[in-house]
């Protein structure tokens, strides 16, 4: 067999600087007086700064293979870890759980009651959520009131506000040429006569910003501009680490920086930093645009994301042996993406399960899910950066699951919702897998003996999706709840429906008198709009109020011809 060159480091060492900065948003201890460079400035601290961090590489340089990853989840598990945080996704998101890796090696954390938090992956806008098995938490990522702003003032007098982590040399630069640029084909050939003094303007095409901008500093170029190039991307979410003057802008100021070049002959602009953390001042959390969304590819009656956590322009702990484009080693950086919402969920899951030891994995998702918050910082609806219409730009549960989580709340959650191995396989059975099949996640199974009557749908889960086809137009759905308190207590239900579907819960009030008490209630959904209904989707929530507790549910509706 002939060699071949691999960049493979055969060792736990970090060479991508990814694992670092996922462990330490998770569970690394508090810091003091730490940033990335003079940006986020402050004390740094993982979710669970108390918890033992255990880490296994199963990525590298060369990508995640199955084997490793298989290999790293069971060795968690015989480790006796209580927590797994798994920041990566596949592409083939339709994969039967039986033939997806990821899910076999996690159900069996689940069986051993470990809880397992995963990314949702970062291909939104577009439909298609990964890692979306019932035993895993899947976690999308939302903004936060902070930004890094820059401006770009035009010619014209026009200001744009853009973001950048550059490191200014001076407050303001002075006026100069702005020049498009197809940054992936041309920077290779970028040359000092084609762009000294003159500020070249790029289409965000998925590389990284701060290399184009390195590439360009290194032929002698002045500035850069990288513009959102996806409607979806109104605003500029995500801040990199230039090394000369440079911003990234959303696709609205983008639209208004194309209009003001195509509109003069000789198009000039010039920087204004300030190197600042500025807090408080935007809408937040948003769903970030590369969120992946739902449906559910492998199961549509299973709502996913479950829930979205803080995942854009995040600071934590970062490899020096994984230098920035420029060769620039630091201790912390900043980056974006769900693989960066994930831990913050592990590490609240990790509080949890320190406050109430035997709960179960279900359990614990359940009481991150029905306490997440629906509303912004402005007590308004949490938008969707991921949506062409400004009309629509409030975020749906497939962008946001159940919302945003709320770590107070889900440490007193009032009622969870609760599932095991036996209703994961009941509900596998539900889909048709085999006994051959199901063998491959239960190594012992012999025979399918129940199904959820209802569908897949029925599963003991935080969240309803609804599927009304040309057959059916009503779909009777059963919960089971528990009671979680340490006192009596009385809930009432409330049911917020579009107005094409009627929603009817028996029984209305469920009362409690004593810790872990179960009741369940019944709940038949109606399309009023009959099976022949065009394709398409609609939303709502069901909630059970006590005097002390809020438990919501979100609900998806969906039609299909």
């Amino acid at each position: 067999m002939a060699s071949t060159k691999s960049s493979r480091v055969l060792s736990p060492r970090d060479m991508d600087g990814h694992g670092t900065h996922v462990a330490s948003t998770a569970a690394g201890a508090k810091v003091l007086d730490v940033g990335l460079y003079t940006f986020s400035q402050g004390t740094a601290s993982g979710t669970a700064p108390k918890a033992r961090i255990a880490m296994y590489k199963a990525c590298d340089t060369d990508g995640c293979w199955g084997a490793d990853i298989a290999a790293a989840v069971e060795t968690a598990i015989k480790d006796g870890v209580d927590i797994i945080s798994m920041s990566l996704a596949g592409l083939e998101l339709d994969k039967p759980f039986y033939d997806d890796v990821v899910a076999v090696s996690t159900f069996g954390a689940e069986r051993k009651g470990i809880f397992v938090a995963m990314a949702a992956g970062n291909y939104g806008p577009s439909p298609g959520v990964a890692n979306a098995a019932p035993w895993m938490t899947t976690v999308g990522a939302g903004t936060m009131d902070r930004l890094f702003p820059v401006n770009l003032t035009l010619g014209n007098g026009v200001v744009l506000e853009g973001q950048s982590l550059y490191i200014m040399q001076a407050n303001n630069t002075d006026m100069m040429e702005l020049v498009y640029s197809y940054c992936f084909t041309e920077s290779g050939n970028w040359t000092r006569e084609k762009v000294k003094g003159k500020i070249m303007v790029c289409m965000d095409d998925g590389s990284s910003p701060d290399m184009y901008g390195f590439l360009l500093q290194k032929a002698g170029g002045a500035g850069i501009v990288v513009v959102e190039n996806k409607e979806w991307y109104r605003d500029s979410t995500s801040a990199s680490p230039f090394t000369l003057p440079g911003l990234t802008l959303g696709f609205d100021s983008g639209e208004r920086l194309r209009a003001y070049m195509a509109s003069e002959t000789n198009p000039v602009a010039s920087f204004s930093f300030i190197s600042k953390t500025i807090i408080q001042q935007n809408q937040a959390p948003m769903v970030a645009g590369f969120s992946s969304r739902g449906p559910n590819p492998a199961v549509a009656e299973l709502l996913k994301p479950d829930i979205i956590a803080p995942g854009v322009n995040i600071l934590a702990g970062w490899s020096r042996d994984a230098p920035l484009y420029d060769g620039r080693r630091v201790d912390y950086n900043i980056i974006s993406g769900t693989s960066v919402a994930c831990p913050h969920v592990a590490g609240i899951a990790a509080l949890i399960k320190k406050r109430h030891k035997n709960w179960t994995p279900a359990m614990i998702r359940s009481a991150l899910m029905t306490t997440a918050r629906t509303l912004n910082n402005r007590n308004r609806d949490i938008l969707d950066n991921g949506v062409t219409n400004a009309s629509i730009m409030v975020a749906t549960p497939l962008a946001a699951g159940a919302g945003h989580v709320r770590p107070d709340l889900a440490l007193d959650p009032g009622l969870v919702y609760d599932a095991g191995e036996s209703d994961y396989i009941d509900f596998m059975c539900t889909l048709n897998y085999t006994s051959k099949q199901l063998r491959l996640l239960v190594p012992n199974f012999v025979k399918c003996t129940r199904t959820l009557p209802g569908g897949p749908a029925n599963l003991n889960y935080p969240s309803f999706a609804v599927v009304f086809d040309n057959r059916t137009n009503v779909r009777t759905l059963t919960r089971t709840a528990t009671l979680v308190s340490e006192k009596a207590e009385t809930y009432n239900v409330a049911a917020v429906a579009p107005e094409r579907v009627n929603v009817a819960i028996t029984p209305t009030i469920l009362e409690f008198t004593k810790p872990n008490e179960k009741k369940s209630y019944t709940v038949e959904f109606r399309s009023l709009a009959g099976g022949n209904v065009t394709a398409g989707w609609d939303f709502g929530h069901i909630s059970w109020e006590s005097k002390e507790h809020l438990v919501r549910s979100p609900v998806a509706f969906q039609w299909k011809n």
